[in-house]
């Protein structure tokens, strides 16, 4: 199993969840709360996390390239609802 965990600086943290797992649940099953949201992609499971000025974002695939296409996806839908935001993230694939 692959894992990844990431993780963006921002004040709308919480607004930002909703806006990504609104979004996924057009596609795929998506469970979420204000402060969590549980995204079932065809790759593999993404959990996000919101805290006060902090979004994260865990993931796992059962394939290496799984991992390059839920970043992928993440990271080009909040790069469009947050484009008032010079978003800045941080990934560590070395997770176990």
């Amino acid at each position: 199993m692959y894992k990844t965990k990431g993780s963006v600086q921002t004040e709308n943290a919480r607004k930002y969840l909703q806006q990504l797992c609104k979004h996924f649940a057009h596609k795929v099953d998506v469970d979420f709360t204000p402060d969590k949201g549980l995204v079932s992609f065809p790759m593999g499971q993404c959990t996000i996390l919101a805290q006060s000025t902090l979004l994260s974002f865990e993931g796992q695939s059962e394939q290496e390239e799984g991992i390059a296409r839920m970043k992928g996806v993440i990271i080009s839908h909040l790069d469009k609802f947050a484009w008032r935001e010079q978003i800045e993230y941080i990934w560590d694939d070395s997770c176990e």
